[in-house]
């Protein structure tokens, strides 16, 4: 269990209650949340995604998921408010659709949102899955003191969820907030994107990034205790740079610095764009975070960087942290965007 996560046992949660999951390329979460955001006791599961059994498979097994949750919760389905399901794109958010999810190969245009009520009997809120993680943390994480909030997870891609009050920034063709796609980059022999595009800042940001700069620059001949792990076995992962980089090999910690470089390059155009209170970095590549002195120094780096960059007010004013709810901001997240649907719709009755 997530050390930050919140719980409440069902005599003492607030209602209404919400459920929300959070899919993956590896694993669902689900969990049952209240009107505080704390998680029922007993409630939280995952499940595997499963993804080469295709996404009927998967709509059935996460809305048995859904209601396997509701009843370790202690609760019937008509206790429960809404359920939210945050979903990787890209996605037609209105029609409920996957369009081409990287990370969901064959789940190409596929009615996600309705198969999954469909098996569990119960409406569902379609959200973009950094979205739902973004307003996670706006509602009861690092964000919860702001009016406007960004989120960038680096990971294998590097997502971004914007929120301003209550306002999901998923734009009009729900491709919003696709941030890890932007150029920062655009000269003709750019890094190639998993996407397939030139320049954008997952080639450079990202926790794929580090892998394939680091590969790299060892076949340019960097020395680095890197080469010796590699040949004995060692699986070049952005772990296995950040240990050799806390070990004081030179070369792994470049990487690491470097990268905080293209991270920031990244905030300092969301800032100019959107003049948001707070940039939060999470995602599983924070290099420990707070609790590590690399992932300080990391945050520390950004900073700078932001601070060379930036226009001198947002530079000063836009505060740069870490995100502090980690895998469970996701499903978190889903179950506080139903909250607002719920909310909306008793305002109009």
């Amino acid at each position: 269990m997530s050390s930050s996560r919140k719980v409440v046992v069902k005599d003492k949660a607030q209602a209404p209650l919400f459920v929300g999951l959070d899919l993956g390329g590896t694993n669902v979460k689900v969990g049952v949340v209240d009107d505080l955001g704390r998680t029922l006791r007993d409630s939280y599961l995952t499940v595997k995604t499963e993804v080469p059994k295709g996404p009927e498979d998967a709509s059935r097994r996460m809305g048995e998921a859904i209601l396997e949750s509701i009843r370790r919760g202690g609760l019937t389905p008509e206790r429960v408010a809404g359920v939210g399901l945050g979903s990787p794109g890209t996605m037609d958010i209105p029609a409920g659709k996957l369009v081409k999810p990287a990370n969901l190969p064959g789940w190409e245009y596929f009615p996600l949102r309705d198969r999954v009520s469909h098996h569990c009997g119960m409406p569902i809120i379609f959200a973009n899955d950094a979205t739902s993680a973004a307003y996670g943390e706006f509602w009861i994480g690092s964000g919860k003191d702001f009016y406007s909030m960004i989120l960038l997870t680096l990971g294998t891609g590097i997502g971004c969820g914007i929120v301003i009050g209550d306002l999901l920034l998923d734009g009009q063709h729900s491709h919003g907030g696709e941030f890890g796609h932007s150029i920062i980059d655009c000269a003709a022999d750019a890094r190639v994107c998993g996407c397939g595009k030139r320049g954008h800042y997952e080639a450079y940001g990202s926790a794929t990034a580090v892998i394939k700069r680091t590969r790299d620059a060892l076949q340019s001949g960097r020395r680095s205790s890197l080469k010796k792990a590699i040949k004995q076995g060692a699986e070049l992962t952005p772990l296995l740079v950040a240990e050799h980089a806390e070990a004081g090999d030179r070369l792994a910690l470049d990487i690491i610095l470097e990268t905080a470089r293209y991270v920031a390059i990244g905030a300092v155009n969301l800032m100019h764009t959107i003049d948001p209170d707070a940039i939060l970095f999470g995602g599983a590549m924070t290099f420990g975070g707070k609790r590590s002195p690399l992932g300080r120094r990391f945050l520390d780096r950004i900073k700078e960087e932001i601070r060379k960059r930036a226009y001198e007010v947002p530079a000063e004013k836009t505060v740069i942290d870490f995100a502090t709810l980690g895998g469970d901001a996701g499903y978190l997240g889903a179950a506080g965007i139903a909250r607002i649907e719920y909310r909306k719709k008793r305002q109009t009755v």
